[in-house]
């Protein structure tokens, strides 16, 4: 594999190479997730066209990862309202919507069964050998049967006049219906790390990386959605009366979630060595665990363990609220946390002497107050200290109105500062914005040179547009941003016969394009040698040394060659 600007390369197969040959021609380059002008035929038989829009995982653009993801939302979500099936005080008054939400899953799920059925010929792994047993071969298989039986509850007990509650644990079958993502990834996984050490198999699980694949996604996906549920509950737990009902529910849900959160902090703490920069066995994994993110994964553990363990010695319930800091977790999976984090460490100057300015301007503020009010309102404005609270609030414009100056000069004063500390403390908002829109576009125009180093062979392969995908997401582009994008560096690369219309970097980065830039800057020269008075140039040049010796030399044995030729 060749890298990319640090970047490894893998072309896929031969079927996404001229899938993706196909579209530079056709100048129409497709990324998936931002078009879904995916490269089907329109005159294919009606089977196939279906199974290649919904159900085909070989062609980008269409609607089966998105199928996916949200069969895999609601069964997670089935999953949750058989839990709460089981709490009384939540089943009982809310039966209709329980039974509502069972409808409309069964409707869903009973689809996904017949058109998965009715798509089994078109399925390579089901009609592998032609002999018309397709269909027979999905309903016998065992993701087939785990639909079934996900569904059969339902339809037993709406057609048989018989109680058949019992039947009723068959519905947990549904999460099963997640080894349908599940297997696939793994069994990639398990491709791209064969002969790879136990270290470098997690690292690649829980880092990004080429070996990762799918199930990296899914694992990070699977980390933030323990993120939500943790966060939720604790926001629930504050609720009295749910408290009351979930008291048990709560306890368990909290253990697993920091079960799972530190298992996730200790896989990343001893494979963190087989990244370049933590490479040290000790100082390594010492500078991983001081990294923000991992002392952001550790804070959101060390709640649970340290009312476990000292709750005999203090009284350390008030550390359950820090619980909350489990949604910085989430910030790992966003880029724009990264960008504003380098655009405060950029403008961190600026955002410093604005600051001071602002602290200077509020502990002013807090002694003219104090001087004007303090004999007219001793008990609101007792000292400086009290009266910073006042300044702040006046100063951003708050004015909640339980402090007020009631003397003139006091509320002449608050009128003047009041004004002013609207263009004060606005500074570092408009510093920010303004760093932070700089910052997407040295980003973007990163990602267009990556884009034409992708495009140097003429080929995108399915790594590359994963890559383009995430980066665009992350940099908030737009599908008609992303493809313009694109367009302007097809059109660059097909201008690269005049190669001056190209960066210099890229020129250089190419052995043949310098080549033919440096004959074309040598054809200049001889050019300017025959259109420029000789005898005046030389003085010219030698004046204030504006040219060196060499150069000197250099001009004079072109000049020579130009007389020899004519």
């Amino acid at each position: 594999m060749e890298p990319v600007n640090g970047i490894p390369k893998n072309h896929g197969n031969d079927r996404d190479q001229a899938l993706w040959q196909h579209r530079l021609a056709s100048g129409a380059p497709e990324i998936h997730g931002y078009n879904r002008h995916a490269d089907i035929a329109q005159a294919l038989p009606m089977r196939k066209w279906i199974y290649s829009w919904l159900l085909d995982p070989n062609i980008p653009g269409n609607y089966q990862k998105d199928i996916d993801r949200w069969i895999a939302i609601l069964i997670v979500s089935n999953l949750f309202v058989l839990l709460f099936e089981h709490i009384p005080s939540i089943y009982d008054p809310n039966k209709v919507l329980f039974h509502a939400f069972d409808i409309f899953s069964m409707v869903i799920f009973t689809v996904e069964y017949f058109l998965r059925f009715y798509l089994a010929p078109e399925d390579h792994e089901f009609n592998c050998k032609g002999n018309g047993y397709a269909h027979f071969r999905y309903v016998s298989s065992p993701f087939a049967i785990i639909d079934f039986l996900a569904v059969a509850p339902f339809y037993l007990q709406a057609f048989i006049p018989v109680d058949l509650r019992m039947l009723r644990f068959l519905r947990l079958l549904r999460i099963l219906k997640l080894f349908r993502v599940l297997i696939p990834a793994v069994k990639g996984f398990v491709i791209a790390n064969r002969g790879r050490s136990f270290r470098k198999k997690i690292h690649a699980l829980v880092f990004p990386s080429e070996f990762g694949g799918n199930l990296h996604t899914l694992f990070d996906t699977f980390i933030a959605i323990w993120v939500v549920i943790s966060v939720v509950a604790v926001v629930l737990e504050s609720v009295q009366g749910i408290h009351y009902l979930l008291n048990i529910e709560f306890i368990i849900l909290d253990a697993v979630a920091v079960a799972i959160f530190t298992l996730e902090y200790c896989m990343r703490l001893y494979c963190c060595v087989e990244e370049p920069r933590y490479r040290h066995a000790v100082l390594g994994r010492f500078k991983q665990a001081k990294e923000t993110s991992s002392v952001i994964d550790f804070l959101a553990i060390l709640p649970f363990f340290l009312e476990a363990f000292l709750h005999h010695l203090f009284d350390l319930r008030f550390l359950r609220v820090f619980r909350l800091l489990r949604l910085l977790k989430l910030t790992r999976y966003t880029g724009a946390t990264k960008t504003l984090t380098k655009v405060i460490a950029r403008e961190w100057p600026v955002l410093a002497a604005s600051a001071f300015v602002m602290l200077l301007l509020v502990v002013l503020t807090a002694s003219l107050g104090y001087l004007f009010e303090h004999e007219a309102q001793p008990e609101k404005f007792e000292n400086i200290p009290q009266s910073i609270y006042w300044a702040v609030i006046t100063l951003a414009s708050v004015g909640y109105g339980d402090i007020s100056p009631i003397t003139p000069m006091g509320r002449v004063m608050t009128i003047i500062l009041a004004l002013l500390g609207i263009g004060i403390f606005a500074i570092p908002a408009a510093l920010l914005s303004s760093a932070f829109s700089d910052q997407l576009r040295i980003e973007r125009e990163g990602l267009k040179e990556n884009i034409y180093a992708m495009m140097g062979d003429g080929v995108i392969s399915t790594e590359e547009v994963a890559i383009i995908n995430a980066e665009a997401k992350r940099l908030h582009l737009s599908e008609e941003e992303v493809h313009r994008m694109i367009e302007k560096v097809k059109r660059e690369r097909e201008l690269k016969e005049d190669i001056t219309v190209l960066p210099l970097h890229i020129i250089a980065s190419i052995p043949e394009h310098a080549v033919e830039h440096f004959k074309v800057l040598l054809s200049q020269i001889r050019q300017l040698g025959l259109m420029t008075d000789a005898e005046k140039f030389e003085p010219a040049a030698l004046k204030n040394d504006r040219l060196t010796g060499t150069e000197i030399a250099l001009w004079r044995q072109i000049q020579g060659k130009i007389s020899s030729h004519s």
